[in-house]
């Protein structure tokens, strides 16, 4: 008689005590018969061990070379991100004859196994976490008499989750890893089926609502299994998992909700490892899958990250080749279309935009196809444009559950449509059991049901399975399990799919879906916008500088028919691969561990060197006529696509020509550098600047100049007048032509606020809302006069910030411009701080506006609500601004992101201070640039946008004389746009797979339609509308059209339209 019903809790204890591994009953329940035998140690085991140099990563061919040694179980292996090779001599004794054979190797941390031969075999992870794998299976039925096995396994001092607790310890600490054991084992198959049967029915008692019919007769049959069990007589193995399949017999209703299942395993390319060890963990990990496969036909494995499989090509090319094949056969499943799993709020419109062309060729090159399906699972928010960028390269399915993790509100869909900043939609699901790493339990299949936010109109979704982050995948225990879970009455209703098979049945038979337009703001994260400032600042310069090399050689190579320039496409590729490479989404946002970023400051070196390199050779290709006299003159050149002005600082080699030829000449205090004004130079043109030029110019009728009377100092020109205080704050802002005052009576702006930066958990990560209650402003500054005009007047402001940090800025206001600048030095050396500069305006609205990829998003300045609370902190590229009718203030940066408006205070997030995963986040020396600049007119009536890019790009300069009358001087633009100034020539690049072609790439920046024309001094037979992989748009209205008599075209924009041409010569 059973009395379960009246003690279902007792029984349930009882249950999970049978299964459980890590129980006192372990040698009387379930555990004590999984292996009928182990065996280790000499003779039946011989261990070697060779151990790499330093953190070298030997190859297999160099390692099997190398002098080894014998070693024992016990041994230990380190320090962390060491190698440590063994060679295995296995002799199965007879006692195995007739049984399945493993071989068990526990090193504590990360291997991989290799056959004699040097063909990775398969990942192996040591320890006792949940994702412990560490068997190998030798023969599935041992002979009498066995011929000796010598093999390989390479030993990774690392565990899957890097070295130990991040939150607690430097990730280059010094940890060993012991050999705990190296066994042959055979698993009793009977005794391991009933394992898996008891989690599953185990789990469904647990889960299923009490109150279920299903739920009792879960618990009723794990009852029934401990009661016929008999640890000691393997014959009631058999009877109980009789019970077991007359539960799995009862199947699921046809219309129960459907779960398209797919393993993965996430393998992030850095976070709490560095690259190199990434290259491993990914042959690891899907060398793992292919072993799977073979013995799960249903089995389907999704990787993404073309980077990922471009290391494996390069470094395991056999891996790789079977992989093609398993791809070929529909088990190994390429996915997501990216370079890497991005960050989608710090990189540029053109830098996402690379990321699919650079992925999306791989896998058309390496697999045959581009992929349908955007496969993100882990990011930090997904920026507007993404809808469109999507469908531009492609795709048009989005996959994430990120937001699943918001601390504020929960955001209300899973399978909705996402509409993106110019209406472009794309159909967007968020797995309901909110994880790509489930463990393909019963629990997490109900919580696909329970979590499910549109099942009113979608009664399915995807499932994600299979450990990540640090690689591994799924195991053998998850397939069982998930094999035991297909059909089964209680549960969803599972099977193993292509992502791309749930989404054509989703688009195919879901009722209407709801739509969620704009920005997927994630409510985490928000100090990624900051932590890493260098790496932050060394990727927008990485940005422009690709974008000005890359329109320079276009220029070079296709400006003639006579250019000898050779367009350096290899190496455009493999800058943009780096690039792409750091903006991976642990390692750009400042969320990794700081061998990653040792590592990434290298890539931003070569990038930086070479394209630079590149520029200057390009532009001395242009600037290169015969008759051009070397060091005799200044030739700048304007790559942005309008015309402007600036001041220019001579180079060193020019000073003897124009030190003291005009009165408009400036030598800049701080480093005597001779500043010449530059004017009206056209987009994409050159002008030369002469010194006989300069020697005509006259003294500037309105300078720039500074005063200072007692503790105020005054810098003005002919369009404003900015007072400060002592303390280097604003007290005054006057448009003069305006008859305006921006800084409300009391208020003050360009104030220092230092923040207790102390987040729940996510050290680097996070921004909690409550460290805005707590701040000090720094005051206590030293002021003094820098330069005097008449081009540039400059104050110089040192803020001492603690005993340990202390920032100097020099402001300066040029005389051609209202824009105020602020260049700032700090020696930062804090404890979970955070500085922001904060400007108060008197300005009324109730959103401010925000730069991102190809356009803008307005977010409110007001926390009526938790969602509008919950944006006090966001990302924004080059400028934020705060506008009501009539007129603006924008605030503009060359490297930050983190934005804050509250009412009418506008804030640039400047540095933070976090300790985990790099406990030396940001300490030293920071060389940054923000500026101010005032606007008539609302946002959408103003050149912020342009004024943002010019204080990105700077005119670019030569030593060079070109005499009058050259072709070149004509200042005839190479490209122009006119008609339109909401359009923005962004990028200009040779064609891909096209030598005689080049790509314009432009957009509609404010929200807004448009119809620009576009003209080229570059020769062109055709030109066509094409996506971002450079394959022809079939639209049969493209919005192009060419006017007569003349070599411009005429191309319609739509609000924040993204246009790319191909011109063919």
């Amino acid at each position: 008689m059973s009395y379960l019903q009246k003690h279902s809790d007792i029984t349930r204890s009882r249950v999970n005590n049978f299964v459980n591994d890590n129980h006192q009953w372990k040698d009387v329940n379930i555990q004590a018969v999984l292996y009928d035998l182990r065996m280790g140690g000499e003779p039946h085991i011989e261990l070697e061990m060779w151990s790499a140099p330093g953190q070298e990563r030997p190859s297999f061919e160099h390692a099997v070379k190398q002098q080894f040694r014998p070693v024992k179980v016990g041994q230990m292996m380190g320090p962390s991100w060491t190698t440590h090779w063994f060679r295995v001599l296995v002799n199965i004794p007879k006692q195995f004859a007739g049984l399945p054979v493993e071989f068990h190797f526990d090193p504590s941390c990360e291997a991989m196994v290799w056959s004699n031969e040097g063909e990775p075999i398969m990942g192996l992870t040591g320890g006792n976490g949940g994702e412990r794998h560490v068997e190998y299976l030798l023969t599935p039925c041992a002979k009498q008499e066995e011929e000796p096995r010598k093999f390989y396994v390479e030993v990774a001092c690392n565990g899957l989750f890097g070295n130990g607790d991040y939150h607690q310890h430097p990730q280059d600490r010094a940890i060993y890893y012991r050999l705990s054991s190296a066994d042959l084992v055979s698993p009793n198959k009977a005794a391991w089926s009933l394992y898996y049967d008891m989690q599953v029915i185990s789990e469904m008692a647990s889960r299923l609502p009490r109150e279920s019919p299903r739920s009792w007769q879960a618990l009723t049959a794990a009852n029934d299994i401990v009661n016929v069990f008999e640890h000691s007589d393997l014959s009631t193995i058999d009877r109980a998992r009789e019970i077991a399949d007359k539960f799995f017999a009862t199947e699921s209703s046809p219309a129960s909700h459907q779960v398209y299942a797919i393993g993965n395993c996430h393998i992030d390319t850095a976070w709490l490892w560095p690259f190199a060890e990434t290259r491993r963990k990914t042959a690891r990990s899907w060398s793992t899958q292919l072993k799977l496969m073979e013995d799960f036909e249903e089995y389907r494995f999704a990787a993404s990250q073309a980077q990922q499989f471009e290391w494996l090509k390069l470094d395991y090319p056999s891996l790789f080749k079977r992989i093609q094949e398993k791809a070929q056969s529909g088990q190994f499943i390429p996915i997501g279309g990216t370079w890497v799993e991005m960050d989608c709020n710090l990189p540029s419109g053109e830098s996402l935009a690379r990321q699919f062309l650079l992925g999306q060729r791989f896998f058309k090159q390496h697999f045959g196809h581009t992929c349908d399906v955007f496969w993100l699972p882990d990011t930090f928010g997904y920026s507007s444009q993404l809808p469109q960028i999507v469908r531009l390269a492609g795709a048009k399915y989005f996959f994430t559950q990120k937001l699943s993790w918001n601390n504020i509100n929960k955001f209300p869909n899973t399978t909705f449509r996402w509409i993106g900043l110019d209406g472009s939609s794309v159909l967007t699901h968020m797995a309901p059991a909110e994880t790509y790493s489930a463990q393909c339990r019963p629990g997490e299949l109900i919580d696909s049901i329970k979590k499910h936010k549109d099942i009113a109109y979608s009664n399915e979704s995807l499932y994600l399975f299979g450990n990540g982050d640090g690689g591994g995948g799924p195991l053998r225990a998850m397939l069982e399990r998930m094999r035991r879970m297909s059909d089964v009455d209680g549960i969803p209703r599972v099977k193993q799919a292509h992502p791309q098979e749930f989404y054509k049945h989703v688009d195919k038979t879901a009722r209407e879906l709801v739509s969620w337009k704009g920005e997927l703001y994630f409510e985490l994260h928000r100090g990624t916008y900051t932590s890493q400032s260098n790496n932050k600042l060394w990727n927008r310069q990485s940005e422009f500088l690709l974008r000005d090399a890359e329109l320079l050689c276009t220029i070079a190579g296709f400006g003639s028919e006579e250019s000898a320039f050779a367009y350096p496409a290899e190496e455009f590729t493999r800058l943009w691969k780096l690039v792409c490479l750091n903006q991976f989404h642990d390692v750009v946002p400042g969320s990794a561990i700081n061998m990653v970023y040792r590592d990434s400051d290298k890539i931003y070196e070569d990038i930086i060197a070479s394209a630079n390199s590149i520029r200057q050779q390009a532009l001395a290709s242009i600037c290169n006529p015969k008759d051009a006299k070397h060091l005799k003159g200044l030739t700048v050149f304007n790559t942005t696509g309008w015309m402007r002005s600036d001041i220019v600082a001579v180079p060193a080699a020019l000073y003897s020509q124009f030190a003291e030829l005009s009165s408009a000449v400036q030598i800049r205090s701080h480093d005597n550098a001779i500043l010449v004004p530059v004017t009206n130079v056209p987009g994409c043109a050159l002008q030369p600047v002469s010194a006989n030029l300069v020697r005509a110019m006259q003294y500037p009728e309105h300078p720039a100049c500074v005063a200072q009377s007692n503790d105020t100092f005054t810098l003005e020109n002919r369009f404003v007048c900015v007072l400060f205080n002592s303390n280097g704050q604003i007290t005054s802002f006057y448009d003069k032509k305006e008859r305006r005052e921006l800084v409300p009576k009391g208020s003050l702006s360009n104030v220092f606020e230092l923040y207790d930066d102390v987040p729940l958990f996510w050290d680097a990560w996070d921004i909690e809302i409550y460290s805005l209650e707590k701040y000090q402003t720094l005051n206590g500054a030293v002021v003094v006069v820098v330069d005097q005009g008449p081009l540039v007047a400059s104050i110089s402001v040192r803020v001492p910030i603690s005993d340990g940090s202390v920032l100097t800025q020099t402001i300066s206001l040029a005389e051609h411009s209202p824009r105020l600048d602020f260049d700032c030095e700090i020696d930062w050396h804090e404890n979970r701080k955070c500085l922001k500069v904060a400007f108060t305006w008197d300005i009324n609205s109730d959103f401010a506006t925000y730069e991102t990829q190809y356009g803008v998003v307005q977010r409110p300045t007001h926390r009526n609500t938790t969602w509008d609370m919950a944006k006090f902190e966001v990302c924004a590229h080059k400028f934020a601004d705060l506008s009501e009718f009539g007129y603006g203030v924008a605030l503009l940066n060359d490297c930050k992101y983190g934005h804050s408006t509250l009412e009418n205070t506008m804030a640039l997030t400047l540095l933070r201070a976090p300790k985990a995963p790099d406990e030396h986040c940001d300490m030293g020396h920071h060389k940054f640039r923000y500026a101010i600049y005032p606007h008539t007119g609302s946002f959408n009536e103003s050149s912020v946008v342009r004024e943002a890019y010019q204080f990105n790009v700077p005119l670019l300069q030569l030593p060079i004389e070109i005499p009058p009358g050259n072709e070149l001087t004509s200042n005839r633009p190479f490209f122009s746009i006119s008609g339109a100034r909401n359009v923005v020539l962004d990028t200009v690049k040779r064609a891909e797979d096209d030598e005689q072609s080049f790509v314009v790439r432009l957009y509609e920046a404010y929200g807004g339609h448009a119809r620009a024309l576009l003209t080229s001094r570059l020769s062109y037979s055709d030109v066509a509308k094409v996506n971002l992989l450079e394959e022809p748009l079939r639209d049969s209205e493209d919005g192009i059209s060419a006017l007569a008599h003349s070599k411009a075209l005429e191309i319609s924009f739509k609000p924040f339209e993204v246009v790319s041409l191909k011109f063919t010569i």
